[in-house]
């Protein structure tokens, strides 16, 4: 096999970074650029959008002037699903095949397969409900939770999105690794997210492993995943979102492409999302083997800020846009990841580094 790949995602840089640390050579499309991008790069072309007219010119110059054979994705094909589709006809793609993307994220179906094999969740609508207190408004087509609102009785398109009950809790989400048939659990993670304003009240803006979930609970979320995994064929990397409220969890989703939280694990995560279909037996422990915690967190900008020519870079921060570009308020900035020997150390880490690195910018 080649040892170039391609990538493509909204943002390349964990995956891409993942692959140099497995021996590839990353040729990289994505709509940012950043600069650490560049730096794992092989080569690297950035995109105006996934869409299909914006990615079939950097697609075919990499098949053309590479021997490369295979091509990974990440995040922001979830309204793209087409590009997947046409991307599978040029490539082999690790991962779920795009059919298997699609059913995941036909939303009346994968709460329909979670009621048949009583897999609990908060109560979902696809007709708005009376009264909406209490509901929220959720795309059908999204991702990080972007688009996430609460309800309210204004018009709302139903072929767009559908109603789901808030439910109080925590989110979590659970990293597993999957040959169609057969799971293993990489971990649990615990997540947070950000308020930026009306019709973005819950954005992803942050992840920590090794969560403390209960023993019992784990063990039954672990058999919900063994129940999904064959009836959609998942394959590769893939990560179950849930709330935990009490002692209870409640399924939100499953994303199906690698998540966030793969660069919080060990860093053989990317072979094994590659050869999937050949899941190794017995498991390989040390590519999950990690000491301490660790975290990641988005940066989002709290008003317009430039970046500043020969601004110098925490060492723990990720996602480095160029200097001079212009970060506009609600966007991210870049993402920061700690690692320390308890989890509240690793959250404490996370703000310190944030304000700090805000206070430097508006410097």
């Amino acid at each position: 096999m080649s040892d170039y790949l391609i990538v493509v995602a909204q943002s390349g840089r964990m995956i891409a970074q993942a692959a140099v640390h497995a021996g590839f050579k990353p040729l990289v499309i994505d709509l940012l650029g950043d600069c650490d991008t560049q730096g794992y790069a092989a080569d690297l072309r950035r995109v105006r959008s996934l869409a299909w007219p914006d990615l079939k010119r950097a697609v075919e110059f990499f098949i053309g002037h590479y021997p490369v054979g295979l091509l990974v994705y990440g995040s922001g094909f979830e309204c793209h699903q087409d590009s997947l589709n046409r991307l599978a006809r040029r490539i082999v793609l690790a991962g779920n095949r795009p059919g298997v993307f699609a059913r995941l994220n036909d939303k009346s179906l994968f709460f329909q397969v979670l009621a048949h094999q009583k897999i609990p969740f908060p109560e979902t609508r696809f007709t708005q409900p009376v009264p909406v207190g209490g509901w929220l408004v959720k795309p059908k087509s999204g991702q990080g939770g972007i688009g996430i609102r609460v309800a309210s009785d204004r018009f709302f398109n139903p072929n767009a999105g559908y109603w789901q009950k808030y439910q109080l809790g925590v989110p979590h989400s659970v990293l597993f690794l999957a040959d169609g048939e057969n799971a293993k659990v990489m971990g649990f993670n615990r997540q947070w997210s950000i308020n930026l304003g009306p019709g973005q009240e819950f954005v992803f803006a942050g992840i920590v492993n090794h969560a403390d979930v209960p023993m019992p609970l784990q063990a039954e979320i672990n058999a919900w995943i063994e129940a999904i995994v064959p009836l959609f064929s998942l394959n590769g990397l893939n990560s179950l979102d849930f709330m935990l409220s009490g002692d209870r969890a409640y399924v939100l989703e499953v994303n199906p492409r690698i998540p966030a939280s793969m660069q919080l694990y060990g860093g053989g995560l990317l072979r094994l999302h590659i050869a999937a279909g050949q899941m190794p037996q017995p498991w390989s422990q040390e590519v999950i083997r990690s000491t301490g915690y660790r975290g990641y967190q988005v940066v989002y900008a709290p008003k317009d800020m430039k970046i500043p020519d020969a601004f110098i870079w925490p060492e723990d921060c990720v996602d480095l846009p160029p200097a001079g570009s212009i970060c506009r308020k609600g966007r991210p900035i870049c993402s920061i990841i700690a690692h320390r020997p308890h989890p509240d150390v690793v959250l404490q880490q996370l703000e310190h580094s944030q304000q700090s690195l805000l206070n430097q910018l508006n410097r």
